[in-house]
Parts: C-alpha cells; sequence; structure tokens
C-alpha cells in the first residue's frame, strides 16, 4: 500500500477496506464506532484554522487509519496514539512507508495516561467516553483542535450565556478557546450507528481577556455555581462552600455586594465567562 505525502498523490484509503484489511467490527459496548463516510473524513482536517501549524499533528483514537491517512496528506508529521494493541500494529503495518520514513509515530495506550508528544495541533474523533477528560487534557496545551463529540457535548461546548445548553462545560472550555460547531454528522455516517448525532468542533486557542490567578480555584468556583443554576448567586455562594472550598462564603456576598450587587441577583446560566472571573477574585480574595 503506497503511503501518501504532503503533496500527495493516490486516493484516500477507503474505511470499509481498511476495517477488511484490519478485521476488526465496531463495538458499541466499547464505545466503539467507526467513521465510514468518506466525505466527513475529508473534510475534517479542512476544518484547521487557515493559519494552523501543520508540522506535527496528533491523533486520539486511530482506529484502523481512515482519519489517520488524511492526516498524513496535510501534516508533515503525525502522531496516533490508540488504546487497542491489535488496532495500533494494524496502523504500523497499513503505514509502514510514513513510519519507515518517520512521518508517523503509532503510540501504544490510553491517551489519558501516556505522555503526548509535542504537537502543533490535534484533529481526533474521539472516543466518546472519555471525550471531556482528553479535551481538557488538549486545551490548556494551546493549540488548534478539531474533535469529533456527541452533538449534545458539542453544542454545550459552544453555548452562549443565556441559552440552555450553557453551563460549566461552556465557561471552561471558553476560557481556553473559541469554540465553535463546524459540522453536525448524522450516525449514519458511521458503523455501526450510535444512537446519537455528532459534532465536528473547531478550538481555536487564545488567552481569556480577563485574569484569573488560580485556574483550580476559578474551575472549582465555576462547577460549585452551576450545581445551583436555578438560584441566584447570592445563595449559590451560600450553599456550595463545599464545592468550591470557601472558608467564609458570607464574607464573599458582603464583598460582591460592595462592588457589583447584580452579580448577586443573576443566575449561573446567565454569566459570561469574565463574570464568573470577577467573582472569583473577589472569593479568593474575601472566602478562603
Amino acid at each position: 500500500m503506497t503511503d501518501t505525502t504532503p503533496g500527495g498523490a493516490p486516493e484516500p484509503r477507503d474505511p470499509d477496506d481498511l476495517r477488511r484489511r484490519a478485521g476488526v467490527r465496531g463495538d458499541p459496548d466499547r464505545d466503539q464506532h467507526f467513521l465510514v463516510d468518506d466525505r466527513v473524513l475529508d473534510r475534517i482536517p479542512t476544518y484547521l484554522p487557515e493559519d494552523a501549524d501543520t508540522s506535527h499533528l496528533l491523533e486520539i483514537g486511530g482506529g484502523t487509519g481512515a482519519l489517520t491517512d488524511r492526516l498524513l496528506r496535510v501534516g508533515d508529521e503525525v502522531t496516533v496514539v490508540e488504546r487497542d494493541p491489535p488496532l495500533a500494529a494494524f496502523l504500523r503495518e497499513e503505514f509502514a512507508e510514513a513510519v519507515d520514513a518517520g512521518r508517523l509515530r503509532v503510540v501504544d495506550g490510553d491517551a489519558l495516561h501516556v505522555d503526548l508528544p509535542e504537537f502543533s495541533a490535534a484533529v481526533s474523533n474521539l472516543p466518546y467516553g472519555i471525550s471531556s477528560e482528553i479535551t481538557f487534557r488538549l486545551l490548556p496545551e494551546n493549540r488548534p483542535l478539531v474533535l469529533m463529540f456527541q452533538r449534545e457535548f458539542g453544542e454545550r461546548m459552544a453555548a452562549e450565556p443565556g441559552t440552555d445548553a450553557y453551563g460549566r462545560l461552556s465557561v471552561t472550555a471558553q476560557h481556553y478557546a473559541d469554540v465553535e460547531v463546524v459540522e453536525i454528522v448524522p450516525p449514519t455516517a458511521f458503523d455501526p450507528a450510535p444512537a446519537v448525532e455528532s459534532a465536528i468542533v473547531r478550538l481555536r486557542p487564545r488567552e481569556p481577556d480577563y485574569v484569573v490567578d488560580d485556574e483550580s480555584f476559578f474551575f472549582d468556583f465555576v462547577k460549585a455555581l452551576f450545581t445551583q443554576r436555578r438560584k441566584t448567586i447570592r445563595n449559590g455562594i451560600r450553599n456550595t462552600a463545599h464545592i468550591s472550598g470557601l472558608s467564609d462564603p458570607e464574607a464573599v456576598v458582603a464583598a460582591v455586594e460592595g462592588v457589583n450587587e447584580d452579580l448577586l441577583r443573576a443566575r449561573a446560566g446567565s454569566l459570561a465567562p469574565e463574570a464568573f472571573a470577577e467573582l472569583t477574585a473577589i472569593a479568593d480574595e474575601h472566602g478562603r
């Protein structure tokens, strides 16, 4: 089998042929749904930002290599992390020419635990069961990401304040990046078909336009307030000290009253990330 180069030449590998050669079938019980729609596979790498550095692309969950093949067409070097040993061995055999040329590295193991390489961008059809953990391992690296999620998860990441989908996930993701759902993918694009639609999400890294001194506390405070999303921020602060770690929530309420009492009357689902940052700074100073 001839491997592709950034200059390109042969037609992309057919995903059904790859599965036949690998001798595998998808297993929903193992969160294993193979993307088999050529058109979707061809489009995924095109969602990288135009100015993205493609010198070293990272793929989580290479499977039988249908997306890997497309990434080798646009990236100088590709690293694939694959937790299934037989599939990792198949990728090395199927793409032996790229491996020998130093353009492809296959890492055996769970992407939640292995050492990830330095990478310039990541493009992946993520295993849905670990999509949240993987995403928040990748986001702090401040690299462009194009990732496939369950539709609901992707839309929650991109949701705006005041919408039903907006929540802790939205605030946390948007702390690191501009988040955009770029394509909805139907179940028929996979084999076996999952029970839900999927979403391809583009995440463009950027620094937040607010200052957070302690990210860990910021995330804990946001998490705490969203457990009380139907209550006012005033009551949320008072009721969630066991989650946020505040030792004196009443002091925080009093301090916020002196700065911006409107915040106390608001509800978590209506606040933009910068408002949570303002609250966190006050809480950090007066309540810990």
